[in-house]
């Protein structure tokens, strides 16, 4: 449910999440004054024990009442959750807490480009929540597994919800493009190659509407593009090697195709003018994790209804994702772990999904009518739990980095950025990330 390629814009694109069948809620957490604080006897009733969570943004579990069914479960149980709005100003203060023992929550949340830094430099901090009872290795995504386990083994964090991504796309724009408009005859378009997406966005250039850009921006393929390889930025060893890897080139070189072909609206995504051009008709598709469908349905508005539909993605890839953890210096983490296995057991994800948006890190959760026959009423009633359940199931294991964020945030906000609205050449924009990315490094 967190964040994407840049933490703060990936919580801000949550402040609209997609309440599945229902509507949509709104909404975003407020910045807490309260430190997180040690759990403490008490809190809720005498007698009752208090835990609690450290989460940032609109993490989703309170308000799917999760929380309130967990104690209604164990009245002896009070949860008490702190969020802060943006995860730049949760996260840097949770290593520091983690640090000095001091001032955590009893559960912390952790998002996916941080996962891998908790893992490799804080592991001795947290719990090994896989051997807390109840949670089964097989019940969670591979990928999601292993990104929250440390290199020896011990799982400190378990995932809450991953980012399997589709394509967006306006049926109404393909359809005066000529294009096919079902969602299954237009997944076919470019089914396993983004060379094949580059090609039908000339299509639509050259037949559709005046006005509309095939794709929202040439970052966000770049984005789309990584999340689909099991080695982009680091690999094995933990060695930062996206200037030499092949796989983060060609995306590079596929995407500043976008711009350079005129198939780009120039949008920077998650900024005022990427936002209106979801009302404005400035795009036909955009590359679509789930939580994304909020964010489109909010914005686009009630004029887009059953305009946007849902189609696979050439590859399956992530974007996005949550964990949650548990600090060895909890006053209650015993308990907490127990609130941890149950709240990312299956059934509780799935009503995660159903009640936010969120899609389920544990694959035993796909079968769950609430994923399985979930469908999207504004996205022409497009059967999601379906088509993310697959593109969940084909994503690969992937390597994750200490500033993954980083990386990407700086090739596309930097680098691609300047090839996409400047139309300075795939070179001189590939340099300049190096660049920002090196500096940000302290390389």
């Amino acid at each position: 449910m967190r964040t994407r390629i840049h933490s703060s814009r990936r919580v801000m694109a949550l402040a609209v999440v997609a309440a599945l069948g229902a509507g949509i809620l709104s909404g975003c957490a407020q910045d807490s004054d309260e430190p997180s604080g040690g759990a403490s006897n008490g809190g809720g009733g005498k007698g009752k024990t208090k835990i609690t969570v450290g989460v940032f943004g609109v993490f989703g579990l309170k308000e799917a009442g999760l929380y309130d069914q967990y104690m209604k479960l164990h009245p002896d149980i009070a949860i008490e959750q702190t969020s802060i709005e943006r995860n730049e100003n949760y996260y840097p203060p949770l290593l520091t807490h983690l640090g000095t023992g001091s001032g955590l929550a009893d559960i912390q949340a952790v998002e996916i480009n941080n996962i891998a830094e908790i893992a490799e430099t804080q592991a001795d901090k947290l719990m090994d929540l896989g051997k807390v009872d109840g949670v089964k290795k097989d019940n969670f995504l591979a990928t999601t597994w292993t990104q929250g386990t440390s290199k020896a083994g011990k799982t400190i964090g378990l995932g809450t919800d991953v980012g399997p991504e589709a394509i967006c796309y306006r049926k109404d724009l393909f359809a005066q493009a000529g294009l096919p408009t079902d969602r299954d005859e237009v997944g076919k378009l470019w089914a396993g190659d983004w060379q094949k997406y580059l090609d039908i966005g000339k299509q639509f250039k050259a037949k559709g509407p005046k006005g509309a850009a095939f794709v929202d921006s040439a970052g966000g393929v770049l984005n789309a593009m990584n999340g689909t390889t099991e080695k982009r930025f680091y690999d094995e060893d933990g060695k930062v090697v996206y200037k030499t890897n092949p796989a983060v080139r060609k995306s590079w070189d596929t995407a500043a195709s976008f711009a350079k072909e005129g198939l780009s609206a120039k949008l920077q995504q998650f900024t005022p003018a990427w936002t209106q051009g979801f009302s404005n008709n400035a795009f036909a598709t955009i590359s679509c994790p789930p939580w994304m469908l909020g964010y489109i349905k909010g914005k686009a508005g009630a004029a887009a209804e059953n305009k946007w539909d849902v189609a696979a993605a050439p590859k399956p890839g992530n974007w996005g994702g949550s964990f949650l953890t548990v600090p060895e210096a909890g006053k209650n983490k015993e308990e907490a772990a127990k609130l941890v296995a149950w709240l990312t057991a299956p059934e509780q994800l799935a009503t995660l999904f159903d009640k936010q948006g969120s899609f389920p890190s544990a694959q035993a959760a796909y079968a769950l009518p609430k994923v399985s026959d979930a469908k999207a009423a504004y996205f022409n009633n497009a059967p999601i739990g379906d088509i993310f359940s697959k593109a969940a199931d084909g994503v690969p294991v992937q390597i994750l980095g200490a500033k993954d964020g980083v990386i990407a945030q700086n090739l596309a906000d930097v680098g691609m950025l300047q090839v996409d609205q400047k139309g300075v050449s795939s070179e001189k924009g590939w340099d300049a990330a190096v660049k920002a990315i090196d500096n940000a490094l302290d390389q």
